[in-house]
């Protein structure tokens, strides 16, 4: 299974090329579909990577699991 990062910057490239709408009818339906599964990948990835950060959490004493908001650690570092 590629690395996350391997697989976004694949799905970034697929959508870019549907986005030109230059290919070919059957070859957007190639792309949709890789790029389905690429998205289920990413997906499943970053589902595992935040039941381990709950783990982690559980284990250092805190009573709550406290899930890694990535967008939101994102989002206040832009500000």
């Amino acid at each position: 299974m590629p690395k996350f990062e391997d697989c976004l910057e694949r799905l970034e490239k697929v959508v870019q090329e549907l986005e030109k709408g230059e290919v070919p009818l059957e070859k957007s339906l190639t792309l949709f579909e890789e790029g389905m599964q690429l998205s289920a990948n990413c997906r499943k990835e970053l589902e595992e990577a935040e039941g381990k950060v709950e783990i982690l959490l559980k284990q250092n004493g805190k009573l709550q699991a406290e899930p890694f908001d990535a967008l939101s650690e994102k989002a206040s570092v832009r500000k």
